[in-house]
């Protein structure tokens, strides 16, 4: 496995662990904790809206601190601020003060974390072992949710909010201590005025903003709802659905490096529009839901490196990977608000939960077009 050869990809792979439990026990109840608080379906879903907008907003304000020192302490410091999240989340109490400052603190947080994160990823990885990377990643992720969803679900129900989410909030903080060795990326002053990415890169990061609201945050609270708001049974529900993906993503991602991207994008959006539309199906029996969840955790095994293949890859190639996620990550931020106030809009008209996540079945379409483009013409 010549992928694990890199120390230093490694060691972000640690970090993304750590990470991934904190988003397991926690992030993942982030939502549906809102609506436990008193915060209505709409206006949760309006919620994650504000919160993609004001990291579209605010990208520009972190370039000068990322050309000044280097993209590992804007990683390190997106890390942290994360860690506030979880504290401030107990205090919610249902719409109010402590919602509009989680919202504002949770944009500025996962801004600097997201966009970090990628432009580091892709500028420490092999193009050549690019998918197996990926796939490996995510593995652990899915190794890792087994446990998480469970511990955030006996927390929440045995010791309460406030305990379960200091410690979840702690565990985000300790995320750093893997980076520590880890080494620096500089980012260029200036580039040439040709350095901005295609638009096949921002094309691939809207269309997947808007998968990801649609067949995510929308899912989330549907599941939950489904689940009839029990924290222990969308907690176990998460559990099953990581033991389903741990070990499909390295197949895939290694399929991806041998050359068959195209052959990968078709399996792999085959199975996101079956899994959309089995999950718009189960909304009202909850074992499908259960089933339909599971589906969703090797869904993401096999798009994930598929999709950031290229997205790395591009970026790697361009003449400075921190301003390319810039760019990509402010198109993600677009499409994701786009589908959450679209969702907000259809929920709020009285359509039921499925019909925003259908809507994920248009994102999935452009998504495959772009990518086979990207894969026909045999990239570097």
């Amino acid at each position: 496995m010549s992928f694990l050869k890199n120390d230093a990809i490694n060691r972000v792979n640690v970090h993304y662990a750590l990470q991934a439990f904190a988003q397991g026990a926690g992030g993942i109840f982030f939502l549906v904790f809102l609506l436990k608080a008193g915060v209505s379906v709409p206006a949760a879903l309006l919620f994650q809206a504000g919160v993609v907008a004001g990291r579209f907003l605010l990208r520009p304000a972190v370039l000068p601190f990322a050309r000044r020192w280097g993209i590992k302490p804007v990683l390190i410091a997106g890390t942290l601020l994360a860690a506030i999240d979880y504290p401030l989340l107990a205090l919610v109490k249902g719409p109010g003060p402590y919602l509009v400052v989680l919202c504002a603190l949770s944009s500025v947080g996962y801004l600097l974390y997201w966009l970090s994160f990628h432009a580091y990823f892709a500028a420490l990885g092999e193009a050549e072992d690019r998918g197996g990377q990926i796939g490996f990643r995510e593995a652990i992720v899915a190794l890792v949710g087994i446990v998480a969803p469970l511990a955030g679900a006996w927390g929440l129900t045995t010791v309460g909010a406030t305990a379960t989410f200091w410690a979840v909030g702690l565990v985000q903080a300790l995320a750093v201590l893997p980076l520590i060795g880890a080494p620096n990326v500089p980012v260029a002053r200036t580039i040439a005025a040709d350095g901005r990415p295609s638009r096949l890169g921002l094309g691939l990061m809207v269309g997947d903003g808007l998968f990801a609201s649609t067949c995510h945050f929308v899912w989330l609270i549907a599941l939950f709802v489904a689940l009839d708001e029990s924290f222990t049974a969308f907690g176990g529900a998460a559990a099953i659905a990581a033991l389903v993906g741990a070990a499909s993503g390295i197949v895939l991602g290694r399929h991806v490096d041998l050359g068959h991207g195209r052959r990968s994008t078709v399996i792999a959006y085959a199975a996101a529009a079956f899994v959309v539309i089995l999950r718009a199906a189960s909304l009202d029996t909850p074992w499908l839901a259960v089933v339909a969840n599971a589906a969703g955790a090797l869904l993401v095994t096999l798009v994930t490196p598929v999709l950031m293949t290229p997205v790395y890859n591009m970026a790697k190639a361009s003449p400075c990977t921190f301003r390319f996620h810039m760019a990509t990550e402010g198109a993600w931020d677009v499409g994701c608000f786009i589908g959450c106030t679209l969702a907000a809009g259809l929920v709020f008209a009285g359509l039921p939960l499925s019909a925003p996540i259908l809507v994920a079945l248009i994102a999935a379409v452009l998504l495959v077009v772009l990518l086979t483009r990207y894969y026909d013409r045999g990239p570097a």
